[in-house]
């Protein structure tokens, strides 16, 4: 089968983060089966119960995964999705339009794992592997259930898969989010001046976050990544009880998306220093930050200039590498291999959306760039 009709396939079959994904599993280990790959499933319960599996696949002949401490070569894709607006009707359905193949999961990355079972054939090198995971939109919870179910795990280099319009992706922005609480007193609306405002204190919070933090950004530069720094967010605001009680609670999630060479816990520590700041300044309120998240990124790996995998991919990929700002596996899979690259076809840009699309053009590149991968791993 083309990478064209794998994709449709793997779009027709739902896999939401809320929903099972092994069916999906399943059928991708009988294809590689009858490819000659021979693949172990790994199936645990989410927290409500539901069947999740993340899957590890190798060629034929190299025992039962004795070879997962010196994998030469792993690629790794998740399996899951976001959830399909109510107005998408025919998420899963692939549609072609202007060189472009729509339908939910089709760039993220639902295509990258298609081109990958359209390139695995049998005879390809033996130090290659094959992962697949669960549940990586809401927080790489597969790949971090896999890495506890193998521990022995280790590769020389990772290739994740994720849209980057098929331009090598050799370093990424950490992620990180903070809830913070601010706590006033509540008193009837008629009577203000025997409350304070929760809501109110927090605005000036936020005010004095977006300003100091702005100014925070241009601390440091790294020129693979748009933008060059660490960026800083407040995305969901929460408070008061009724329209007639001044609010004695208001709370806010903060998030941050810092570069590779942040030290780890550093902009956590930025955060809660003006956050401690302003309470100090305000009796009136109790303010709190609680680190939901703080996760770091992945930086170059530079060997006479460049890391091995980049090496390899500088002849048969257009453009020059870039850092990506988005979110993925690859921050897990660093502590596991001496090289991490994320790659694949298709644009972030039209990801989570209905208007997610990956190029056929890619699509055919991509294979063709995994088959002379998969046969020469070592």
């Amino acid at each position: 089968m083309k990478a064209v009709e794998i994709l449709e396939r793997l779009v027709a079959m739902p896999t939401a983060s809320s929903e099972s994904n092994l069916p999906l599993i399943r059928w991708v280990a009988e294809r590689l089966s009858a490819a000659g790959w021979a693949s172990r499933v790994f199936e645990y319960s989410d927290e409500r119960g539901v069947t999740k599996a993340n899957l590890v696949a190798h060629p034929a002949g190299c025992g039962d995964l004795d070879h997962l401490d010196r994998m030469e070569l792993g690629f790794i894709c998740h399996t899951d999705t976001v959830p399909a607006r109510k107005e998408w009707t025919d998420a899963h359905r692939l549609i072609e339009r202007d060189g472009h193949l729509l339908g939910l999961g089709a760039c993220d990355v639902k295509g990258a794992l298609a081109c990958f079972l359209a390139a695995a054939v049998a005879g390809v090198d033996r130090g290659v592997g094959l992962i697949l995971t669960a549940e990586e939109e809401i927080g790489c919870k597969g790949m971090e259930e896999l890495l506890k179910a193998l521990p022995e795990l280790r590769m020389k280099a990772a290739l994740v898969s994720e849209p980057t319009s098929l331009r090598a992706g050799v370093a990424g922005k950490g992620y990180g989010l903070a809830r913070v609480t601010v706590e006033g007193r509540e008193a009837h609306s008629a009577f203000p001046q025997q409350g304070v405002s929760a809501i109110y204190a927090a605005a000036r919070l936020i005010a004095r976050l977006e300003r100091e933090l702005a100014q925070d950004a241009s601390v440091s530069e790294d020129l693979l990544f748009d933008p060059p720094w660490t960026t800083w967010n407040i995305g969901t605001i929460a408070g008061g009880s009724a329209k007639n009680i001044i609010p004695g609670e208001c709370s806010f999630l903060v998030e941050w998306r810092a570069l590779p060479g942040e030290r780890a816990g550093a902009v956590a520590e930025r955060l809660k220093g003006v956050v401690a700041d302003f309470g100090q300044r305000t009796p009136e309120v109790r303010v709190a930050v609680e680190v939901l998240r703080d996760e770091a990124g992945f930086g170059r790996v530079e060997l006479d200039g460049r890391g091995v995998l980049e090496a390899r991919l500088a002849g048969l990929l257009d453009g020059t590498p870039v850092g990506i700002s988005f979110g993925s596996e690859a921050s897990r899979v660093a502590g596991i291999a001496d090289e991490v690259m994320v790659v694949g076809p298709g644009d972030m840009r039209t990801a989570h959306s209905d208007r997610e699309r990956v190029p056929m053009e890619e699509l055919e590149k991509w294979t063709a760039v995994l088959g002379e991968l998969l046969c020469g791993a070592s």
